[in-house]
């Protein structure tokens, strides 16, 4: 919101921000209220683009006071920057909000007690002073000296970056990537950002690039794009693009000549030093070939994924070679008298495979025996003594693959160990010491993290993948599952038969039908219900009722613990987004005394729910990945810091200004899901989300489920989702490679 030109200039409010009603964190509208110095008790209302903004600081605003019909006075801002305050009041808020590592509520009264409106002069210019106050060593001086330096810094760059259209919360993730050097960068080279800093995609570089002059058809800003192309491509799930569709694709995105673009794409495609970026290559298709344009990579992986999967099942080293002459029937009848429970032909065929082939494929949906299947493996395995390496995507997947074998079980990436830049620990030069691996919820396996894993299986070592094609592929690109099952080297099995014990589980009942286009029965088991409601409003309040009072009065569950709202899309009144902050409100509202953290649009709470949003090799004991879930145990103001429980048991630190990669997981989108198991999940289908309603989606939501499924919304939402197929296959090459 800028002031529109011709206008008079705007009014200058000068406030402390005391605190955010409501902020939006896609379009950074905020509401705020605020103190001057004349309005005393009375709080003023801003409104308009202050995300970034912390509670406690002292800001300039610029723009004009309107009227509201039912709010009233208003002050709608078009811009604003930070100020120092200058009352002893505002300079112990501004002190005690976190912002100064080293200073929480406590120390800032104690400082501004001692040195009164001469406070920041001492920490600017006699920062040593500070050891006078009592509680201050000479070690927490030096921090909070330290940390003041990088403020200003900090807020150099920011205000730069505010001239070039840059939020706050931006601001602050370029600093920590480019620091003292940050202004020069995007003076300079604007598109490094998208490829460098988290969350800066190319529309934020090209907004920004165009601000400090690059023309819109320079050459520079066309080869971004189509890399930026690429890359959507990938957040897509492909692991390339055919040249037609990425020049169509970038075109529209840049709005340039498809000309300019070939010439750019060719230029880069040229390029075979060791800094290229992307890769051509013509991969088979049904017709002729297809000119599949990859970003390097994703080209790198594809090619070494299959070449290792080839190599493993063509070695002639055996470290399985105790089953090469087993009398079968002897080992299943003693596996019989082990676990009491008799295999069915299907899961006897695959104990077999596993233990016989060096890779094996394990598919089939719920209730068809596949955990009982991997325990018997597993139980065979180790009566002959074999190494086994247990494994699973996520946490809660490895959690739950121990308790089903009773062999203990890891994520895939701290099995490899993953080190800060994402190198693995174990690779092909360092295997892993293991003569069999199984890999459970195979279907959330991308391609890179696929080919770090197969990559650290040793030469004769086993491979199981198991997993359920039919859910929804990976969150990253590729699909590897259903490309092994395509190949027709891999050696597979199909569980198909659904025992008689889950045929009384109306979870695994309706999953099936779902999966086979019927509708799911809603009156016919305990533990499935439909609860009818039309407007996305009212399926956001009912969803909420269901979690907060509803499950809980009637099963007994908690509702933070056991329950999990899985939602088709992000947005809309009825999406996770929206979700959250009302689950929030209902489960970890605001207590008097407690402390929270506003970070953009979220606050955050202790008690809260929250998923991690990227790959940070550099956090916890071997990283913390996409899609962890943790909840918050404690907020330390003084030292600028949010602690989450991970859902691996696992204390993680976060400071202050890293609370970008977090965000609230009371609801999540069914894609975040995969490989998680909850006691209940709640699905709002809503038909505002209608493109996004499929039949993989729906089912994926379903598997979740252990004990309970609660369908909140519209019978025509739920209908469309069954009858709706789903997407098309992803551009990939690896079921190619593996020819």
């Amino acid at each position: 919101m800028t002031n529109p030109p011709g206008n008079p200039p705007g009014a200058v409010l000068e406030a402390v921000l005391e605190r955010v009603t409501y902020a939006n964190e896609e379009t950074g509208y905020t509401i705020a209220r605020v103190a001057t110095e004349r309005s005393g008790n009375e709080l003023l209302t801003v409104v308009g683009p202050l995300l970034g903004a912390q509670v406690g600081e002292s800001l300039r605003l610029t723009g004009r006071w309107t009227s509201h019909p039912r709010y009233g006075r208003q002050f709608e801002v078009w811009s604003y920057t930070t100020v120092l305050p200058a009352t002893v009041q505002g300079i112990q808020r501004y002190l005690g909000s976190g912002l100064i590592k080293g200073i929480g509520p406590k120390m800032a009264e104690r400082i501004v007690d001692h040195f009164g409106t001469d406070t920041l002069r001492v920490i600017e210019e006699e920062p040593g002073r500070l050891v006078e106050v009592p509680g201050l060593g000479p070690k927490r001086t030096k921090m909070i000296g330290a940390a003041w330096e990088e403020q200003k810094i900090i807020k150099e760059v920011m205000i730069f970056l505010q001239g070039v259209g840059v939020s706050t919360s931006i601001a602050v993730r370029i600093f920590k990537q480019y620091g003292d050097g940050s202004i020069d960068v995007v003076r300079k080279e604007p598109y490094r950002l998208a490829d460098d800093v988290w969350g800066i995609g190319f529309k934020t570089a090209d907004t920004i690039a165009q601000a400090v002059g690059i023309p819109h058809d320079s050459p520079e800003r066309v080869k971004a794009g189509l890399r930026y192309t690429l890359s959507q491509g990938a957040d897509d799930g492909h692991c390339y693009l055919p040249a037609p569709n990425l020049v169509s694709d970038a075109v529209k995105i840049l709005d340039v000549p498809a000309e300019l673009v070939t010439t750019c794409l060719e230029e880069l495609t040229a390029d075979d030093s060791r800094e290229a970026s992307v890769v051509r290559e013509e991969i088979p298709a049904a017709e002729g070939t297809v000119p599949a344009i990859y970003l390097v990579p994703f080209h790198r992986a594809e090619a070494s994924l299959a070449g290792t999967l080839r190599g493993l099942l063509a070695t002639s080293g055996n470290r399985l070679r105790a089953f090469e002459d087993v009398d079968w029937p002897v080992a299943l009848e003693w596996l019989h008298g082990k676990t009491g429970a008799e295999l069915a032909p299907e899961q006897a065929q695959a104990v077999r495979l596993a233990l016989t082939e060096r890779v094996a494929v394990l598919t089939g949906g719920p209730g068809c025996g596949k955990s009982f299947t991997v325990r018997s493996i597993v139980t065979l395995a180790r009566a002959k003594r074999a190494k086994v390496i247990l494994a699973a995507p996520t946490g809660r997947a490895a959690k739950r693959l121990a308790e089903l074998t009773g062999h203990e079980a890891t994520t895939v990436h701290r099995l490899l160990q993953l080190r800060p830049g994402g190198d693995a620990t174990f690779d092909r030069d360092n295997p892993l010491d293991a003569d069999l691996v199984v890999v459970d919820e195979a279907s959330m396996l991308d391609l890179l993290l696929a080919n770090k894993l197969v990559k650290a299986v040793a030469p004769g070592a086993h491979l199981l993948f198991v997993g359920d094609v039919d859910q929804l592929p990976s969150v990253g690109a590729g699909e590897v599952l259903r490309d092994l099952l395509a190949a027709p080297d891999i050696p597979r099995v199909r569980l198909t038969q659904i025992f008689r014990q889950a045929q009384q589980s109306g979870v695994v009942v309706n999953a099936h039908r779902v999966n086979t286009g019927q509708s799911p029965l809603v009156r016919e088991f305990p533990d499935f219900f439909l609860f009818p409601c039309e407007e996305p409003e009212e399926i956001a309040a009912l969803t909420v009722d269901v979690v907060a009072r509803r499950i809980p009065g009637k099963f007994g569950l908690n509702p933070r613990r056991d329950v999990q709202v899985l939602a088709p899309m992000h947005r809309g009144a009825a999406g996770a987004g929206a979700l959250n902050i009302a689950l929030q409100e209902a489960l970890t509202p605001a207590r008097e005394g407690m402390p929270e953290r506003r970070y953009g649009g979220r606050v955050f709470r202790v008690g809260d729910k929250v998923t991690q949003l990227r790959n940070n090799y550099d956090k916890g004991a071997a990283g913390v990945f996409n899609g962890t879930v943790g909840v918050v145990t404690g907020i330390t103001p003084e030292e600028s810091k949010l602690t989450v429980l991970t859902d691996e048991d696992e204390n993680v630190d976060y400071s202050f200004d890293e609370l970008d990669e977090l965000a609230h997981a009371y609801a999540v989108s069914i894609h975040r899901s995969q490989g998680s198991e909850y006691p209940a999940v709640v699905i709002p289908l809503a038909t505002s989300a209608w493109m996004m309603l499929q039949r993989n989606l729906l089912y994926t939501a379903i598997t979740r489920a252990k004990k309970l499924v609660v369908i909140v919304g519209s019978r025509r939402a739920l209908g469309q989702a069954v009858r709706t197929k789903g997407a098309g296959r992803r551009h990939t090459g690896l079921t190619h490679r593996l020819l």
